[in-house]
């Protein structure tokens, strides 16, 4: 953002200049020819103003990297060939049970439960990691950090686990965005379906106030989590209106015990034929 802004405040000062220049020679047409030293003045102010223009169009043309991420690889085709992993997308608001209830999946069918929300803290962690600071400072925004980083943590986990002998895959809180579920579908593997939570705001910001208690989580406070709420609304109800129409999603209303929702998953599954 440094070098974005340094360029940008580098531009408008060379129009600035320019734009002066323009005045100058414009009140100078009525006015009788300037001496010799303002002539001299003049030419060097040019040339000044033109090196600072081809610095500046070098700037936008070459610079430096737009974003410390590296994109995603393109790929001719997805990483997984249908029916040779089972991916289930997990998607509710924040503290809607996503992760309990994938935590019982895990228990008693055996599925890999990959949270997004998971791997990006550990990534974040991670020494001499050079996504740490940029994953930090959008999950305090309550932002989607971007797709590059989030793809690839998710991929290498699932190669992974398929290496172990792992087929089914329940992964938590994603696809968060549009991006997202188009990238994962068309360069790791088409999705089955998506299991979305549906539950009150304000039942789950009383879930997350609770947790937050213990959790240690940075983004679990009131700030946050409104963030983190409105994100959600404006950027994965989108994925899952896309889904949706795709008849590829399954809803499953979570302000209820634990147990009674639980059933309900296990009977989305099963209508699934999984």
């Amino acid at each position: 953002m440094f070098v974005r802004s340094t360029r940008l405040a580098s531009a408008r000062s060379i129009r600035f200049g320019l734009l002066q220049t323009s005045r100058r020679l414009n009140s100078t047409k009525s006015t009788p020819p300037p001496r010799k030293g303002f002539q001299t003045q003049f030419l060097i102010g040019l040339g000044v103003l033109a090196i600072g223009t081809t610095l500046a169009s070098s700037l936008y043309s070459k610079g430096a990297p737009k974003s410390a991420i590296e994109p995603v690889e393109k790929k001719s085709g997805a990483t997984f060939k249908d029916g040779e992993v089972n991916v289930i997308f997990v998607l509710g608001g924040p503290g809607s049970g996503k992760g309990t209830q994938s935590a019982l999946l895990v228990k008693d069918h055996g599925f890999v439960h990959l949270s997004a929300g998971d791997l990006l803290r550990a990534e974040q962690k991670r020494e001499g990691s050079k996504y740490g600071e940029l994953i930090a400072q959008y999950i305090r925004d309550g932002l989607i950090v971007p797709q590059e980083v989030t793809v690839a943590l998710l991929e290498q986990a699932i190669k992974e686990e398929h290496a172990k002998g792992a087929k089914n895959f329940l992964i938590d809180g994603f696809p968060r965005k549009m991006d997202q579920a188009l990238t994962f579908e068309d360069t790791i593997s088409k999705s089955k379906f998506t299991l979305f939570f549906e539950c009150p705001e304000k039942v789950m910001l009383e879930r997350l106030l609770e947790r937050g208690k213990t959790s240690g989580r940075t983004d679990d406070n009131v700030e946050s989590i409104t963030k983190r709420f409105r994100t959600f609304v404006e950027t994965s109800m989108p994925v899952v209106d896309y889904f949706e129409k795709q008849d590829k999603v399954v809803k499953v209303n979570c302000n209820q015990p634990v147990n009674e929702v639980y059933e309900k998953v296990k009977q989305a599954l099963k209508s699934k034929g999984i």
